[in-house]
Parts: structure tokens; C-alpha cells; sequence
């Protein structure tokens, strides 16, 4: 008898162990995205889970539209920028018009909230949104299925921007948001790249691929240490670094996340504590309102998209074990504060009474909910669910966010 009970004791620790190691050879390195959920997602569909089935299909559908677009790579624009280099990275200003009083319509003037259609003839910025989003799904679809498929072409995308000679960005925006007849760049370029986090997860779900040679990965990274370096050195990322706006908390979003996926964890744990919980105390004030923000014409969508930089620097900030969640600054700032002191005009208690020349970014606030609700279980939120029940993903049941 006690050797019956001995051997399936011995079968219960094999078991478990195996178990531990399927778990951790199948984890993740995410940053923004939890490792745990998306081991839970992966158990949900091996369970035949039908609202797990229905999002993996869901995913699967916009991985396939992912196969059929790019590559993607800054050399396919027609406009050189000043360097004469189609390598380098340009952009211009979103809100800067020419000015009607001059017959060249240069320098070009300012209207804030108003895009000028122009910025769209480089398409720089688009390439790399289309990048982050794509490798994000193809990341997510290879994860949860395992086809090389969708692996393969999320490297074909990443070795074109990143490393092909013919192809790859050179690492640097000195050339981002220009001014017709001001300047040929700007620090506040920036935050074209502020979509980096996804991209960054997208590459850990896919580090372990086949599909993507490890001297790829480690050419991405090295790419992104020399990003960073100019980031943190040049003229134009040091301007950038000290707005103190949602262009200073962007910039800490991508700084932060490059060190984590450059292995700098020191780095990115120095950059929370001296920059980040500085911006909380000098953006917010006591009640949570961000003065900065509600300056803009669009004074609500820049709030939230300031909250949203915030947000996503709590979650980085978890994998090197600092709370800013729950900080609180000496000026007695907080991220729950300024969530809160939002939430009653999301709920429409409240009426809106700072200059918003467009809609309310509503679904922005509400992505911001479903994390608040997690962290901050004494802020009750079944008001604002009651007004917005069919929000949502199917995707959130497999990453945990209404992405």
C-alpha cells in the first residue's frame, strides 16, 4: 500500500513537472501583454472553449489580411528627406498649414487639432503603424496556432525594416514632424514611434519562431540599442525628453520599453523613477486633472491619450517590479486619480466644459477602464459599463485587452 501511494506520488510530482516545463518553455517574454493570460488562453482553446475558439478565429481572420499586406520600409517613398538619404525616417507636422498671406505659403502656420492632408503624402508614419500592428497579430496568430505561416511573414516584415541594406530604416527621426519653412525635424516627432510597444510583443512572441533566425532578433535588438543612444543623446530625442506633456510621457513609453527588449532592466527601472514619477507630479494636478492637456483644442482625446502613455509605463514598470499604479507623488498625484477625475464625463454625469473641436475619443477611455477596473477595485465602474455593455474584443478573451 505505501508503495502504491508512494508511486502515485511520484506520477503526481512527474506530471506536475512536466507541466512546469511546457509552461515555462511556452511563456512568453511579453512586456505589455501577460504572460499568464496568454498561458490561459492557450488552455482555454486546448479545452474547446467556445468564446476561446470564437476569438482565436477572430484573430486568425485579421492574421490572414495581415499575409497580404506589406513589406513595409521607408525607401518606398518618392520624397527625399534634407540628408538626400531615403533611409532616414520623415514625417510632417500633423496641424501646420501654409499660410494663405504668403504666396509660397511658407513658414507654415499652426492649427492645432487640424490635419493637413499633406502629411499623408510621405508614408513614413503609416508604414510603421501597419508594421507594429501586423507583426503584432502575426505574433499573436503564430503564438496561439503555431502555423510558420504567419511567422514567416512577420519576419519577412521585421528583416525589411530593420535589416535588409536595401531597405531597413536608418536608427533615427532627425526628420520627424518637420515645419515647411520652420525646421527639417523635430523632437516631438517622437511620438510617431509610440506604437513601438506592440511591435516589441509582437517580436517576443515570435523570438522563439523558426522562422525568425536568432541573428535577426539580435540585429532587431541591436538596431533598437542605437535608437535608444540617439534617443537619449542627440539634440532632437533630449527636446523630446523634456516636454512635459503626452510628447514627454510617450517618449518614456518608448524609452523604457526599448531598454526592457535590449536587455537594459537597470536602465529601464532608472528611467521610471527619475523621469516617469517626475512627469506624474508635474503633469497632473492634485484632483487629477492634466492642465497640459486641457489646453489642446482636443482637450479630452489628449487627456485620455496622455492617461494612455501612463497606463502603458504601470504595465512596463511591473517587469522590474515598481508600482506606479499605486504611486503617489509628494504633490499627492496619482494615475487613479487622474482616471477617476475623467470618469464621470465618460459616464455623461458630467458635461465636458474644455474646448473639443472633435468627437470624444470615447473607446480610447474605455480600454483604459478595463485595466483600471483590475487595479482599482474600489472605483466602481458599473455605470459606465451599463451605458457601453457591447464594447469590446473577442481578442481580449486571448490577450486580456479590448486591443
Amino acid at each position: 500500500m505505501k508503495i502504491r501511494k508512494l508511486y502515485a506520488l511520484l506520477l503526481l510530482a512527474a506530471v506536475m513537472l512536466a507541466r512546469s516545463a511546457f509552461a515555462a518553455e511556452d511563456t512568453p517574454q511579453t512586456f505589455l501583454l501577460k504572460p499568464a493570460v496568454l498561458l490561459h488562453g492557450k488552455q482555454l482553446i486546448a479545452q474547446h472553449d467556445p468564446a476561446a475558439e470564437q476569438a482565436l478565429a477572430d484573430l486568425v481572420k485579421d492574421a490572414e489580411k495581415a499575409l497580404t499586406k506589406g513589406p513595409y520600409s521607408v525607401v518606398y517613398k518618392s520624397k527625399l528627406p534634407p540628408s538626400g538619404d531615403k533611409h532616414d525616417y520623415m514625417s510632417v507636422g500633423p496641424y501646420w498649414w501654409p499660410d494663405p498671406s504668403k504666396p509660397d505659403g511658407l513658414p507654415y502656420i499652426r492649427k492645432d487639432g487640424e490635419v493637413n492632408p499633406e502629411r499623408y503624402a510621405v508614408k513614413d508614419l503609416d508604414f510603421h503603424n501597419a508594421l507594429c500592428k501586423d507583426v503584432y497579430v502575426l505574433g499573436l496568430a503564430w503564438y496561439y496556432t503555431g502555423q510558420s505561416k504567419y511567422a514567416a511573414h512577420a519576419a519577412k516584415l521585421l528583416h525589411t525594416w530593420f535589416i535588409d541594406p536595401a531597405t531597413r530604416m536608418n536608427p533615427h527621426l532627425n526628420y520627424g514632424q518637420a515645419i515647411p519653412g520652420i525646421t527639417e525635424g523635430r523632437g516631438i516627432g517622437l511620438i510617431d514611434m509610440h506604437n513601438v510597444t506592440s511591435l516589441l510583443d509582437g517580436i517576443q512572441l515570435l523570438k522563439d519562431a523558426p522562422e525568425l533566425p536568432a541573428a535577426d532578433y539580435k540585429a532587431i535588438q541591436e538596431w533598437y540599442k542605437q535608437f535608444l543612444q540617439w534617443m537619449r543623446t542627440s539634440p532632437i530625442g533630449r527636446d523630446e525628453a523634456d516636454e512635459e506633456n503626452n510628447h514627454g510621457t510617450w517618449y518614456d513609453v518608448q524609452a523604457v520599453a526599448i531598454a526592457l527588449f535590449t536587455g537594459q532592466t537597470d536602465l529601464a527601472a532608472d528611467l521610471l523613477k527619475t523621469h516617469t514619477q517626475t512627469r506624474i507630479d508635474n503633469q497632473l494636478r492634485e484632483d487629477g486633472s492634466q492642465p497640459h492637456e486641457l489646453a489642446r483644442t482636443l482637450s479630452w482625446n489628449y487627456s485620455q491619450f496622455n492617461l494612455s502613455a501612463f497606463f502603458e509605463l504601470a504595465q512596463l514598470a511591473e517587469n522590474v517590479k515598481i508600482d506606479l499604479w499605486h504611486y503617489e507623488s509628494p504633490g499627492k498625484k496619482s494615475l487613479k486619480k487622474a482616471f477617476a477625475w475623467m470618469l464621470p464625463y465618460a459616464e455623461k454625469t458630467k458635461a465636458w466644459e474644455h474646448k473639443q473641436i472633435k468627437p470624444m475619443d470615447i473607446d480610447g477611455y474605455l480600454r483604459l477602464a478595463k485595466q483600471a477596473g483590475q487595479q482599482y477595485p474600489d472605483i466602481d465602474l458599473k455605470p459606465l459599463w451599463e451605458q457601453y455593455k457591447d464594447y469590446g474584443s473577442s481578442r481580449t478573451l486571448l490577450t486580456g485587452y479590448f486591443d
